[in-house]
């Protein structure tokens, strides 16, 4: 049985960027598919812990997982900054600046990881 992790998000964070869909709704199943992979490398990470492999063979698959995550990282900022924050840049006002703020704060938050 899979279980999915209680994740806590702030109120400003998991809203829609406006009342369509999320701008990664056109490669959600790409996205999906890629999670799924990430998901089975770090099973396999954890394999290889219990079966003893070298540690620098288990680094270099973190190292792989890592840039995978990022990879998914990036593309949904790419995403979210060519839909909703364009989309707000357009309707601009307070709207636009929001999102702008919430875009720097995410870049932020991956800079820092």
């Amino acid at each position: 049985m899979t279980t999915t992790p209680d994740i806590s998000i702030s109120s400003a964070e998991g809203q829609a960027c406006h009342s369509g869909p999320h701008g990664y709704i056109q490669d959600k199943p790409r996205y999906l598919n890629r999670l799924k992979r990430i998901e089975g490398q770090a099973r396999g990470i954890s394999r290889m812990v219990e079966e003893d492999v070298y540690c620098i063979d288990i680094l270099t698959q973190i190292s792989a997982l890592s840039s995978a995550l990022e990879n998914v990282a990036l593309g949904l900022l790419d995403d979210h900054l060519r839909h909703c924050v364009l989309d707000a840049a357009r309707e601009g006002g307070d709207e636009a600046e929001a999102k702008l703020k919430e875009a720097f704060e995410a870049i932020k938050r991956l800079v820092k990881s």
